[in-house]
């Protein structure tokens, strides 16, 4: 039903058809200036549903206030069941409806002004314990050729992504010249194209010198790419990543579901619970705002020692590490 027909539809409620008059004409005025469609019905039914609440209130659009506005909204969450992300679109329509009335000096008071939506707490990430992650990274290679050459890149992929943190897109994206084995640090690119350098765990160190005979095998038309694709010889995509972390889980006898930004919460994780330092582990994920990094503070914090070495459990020397 086009929004024409919606308004000849209500003739009978002159209430409503009062109402919704000036809304046709704010809604005429962005068809002019070339809003989609879809816009516009975005926009009609969100204004619609708090001028049927304002109708049955007996207000006009000028006694409507920030307290009507938070009891239509209460409303809509509470007794309509709608999400979130809805309720804000209907919000961003009646702004924009209160803006061009006061424009048009129909209106002096827009109620949206310094409204703030209320919103539902972030989800807690889920998070593996260190025992999980080891039956994970320690398993025992492979007995196929094939599959043995496999594990020693796929190793070396999942002890970085917990090593250091990294967005699965940061890791397919490390080119060969981006990791120090000697200074046990690398170089990230990430959101925004931002670079940071973090440190690099021993024991993933370790994981890259083993894999790298095979990359170096591998590799094609001199891809700079860390990771390779044996078959293709290519830069490993983010897809395959997922799919070989899956099937190392289910190699390892993990029937929690494996994900690598699973590995990248576990090391925010585990680090501030071993050392508390927030600032430094928000350096380490690339959070650019602190507030981020917050939702991993629900664990209990250990005293601090040293922020990265002593703190992350794959950091450390061990003598099987030594070649």
């Amino acid at each position: 039903m086009t929004i024409a027909n919606s308004l000849k539809a209500i003739e009978t409620d002159s209430a409503l058809v009062e109402l919704l008059t000036p809304v046709q004409r704010w809604l005429d005025i962005l068809a002019v200036r070339n809003h989609s469609k879809h816009t516009l019905s975005a926009y009609f039914a969100g204004v619609r549903q708090l001028a049927l609440f304002l109708r049955g209130k007996q207000l006009t659009w000028t006694r409507c206030d920030k307290r009507q506005l938070a009891q239509h909204i209460s409303q809509r969450i509470d007794e309509d069941k709608l999400a979130l992300a809805s309720v804000q679109q209907e919000l961003s329509a009646i702004r924009h409806f209160y803006g061009w009335l006061i424009e048009e000096g129909l209106a002096r008071i827009n109620p949206t002004t310094g409204y703030q939506l209320k919103r539902s707490p972030r989800p807690l990430p889920s998070i593996a314990d260190i025992d999980l992650l080891s039956q994970l990274l320690d398993q025992p290679v492979p007995e196929t050729p094939e599959q043995a050459r496999l594990w020693l890149r796929d190793k070396a992929m999942f002890e970085v992504l917990y090593s250091s943190g990294l967005r699965v897109g940061e890791l397919v994206a490390l080119d060969m010249t981006d990791i120090d084995l000697a200074d046990l640090r690398l170089r990230v690119t990430g959101k925004g194209n931002k670079t940071r350098i973090v440190p690099l765990g021993n024991k993933a160190a370790t994981a890259i010198k083993r894999y790298l005979p095979h990359r170096n095998l591998w590799v094609e038309q001199q891809d700079s790419a860390l990771f390779i694709s044996e078959k293709l010889g290519t830069r490993l995509s983010s897809r395959a990543v997922q799919q070989r972390l899956k099937v190392a889980a289910t190699r390892a006898g993990i029937a929690q579901n494996m994900y690598p930004h699973l590995l990248r919460h576990c090391f925010a994780s585990h680090m501030l619970s071993g050392s508390g330092d927030l600032r430094a582990v928000q350096e380490m994920l690339g959070h650019s705002d602190i507030s981020t990094t917050q939702i991993y503070t629900h664990v209990d914090f250990a005293k601090l020692t040293q922020v990265y070495d002593r703190a992350h459990p794959r950091a450390t020397h061990s003598t099987s590490d030594i070649e």
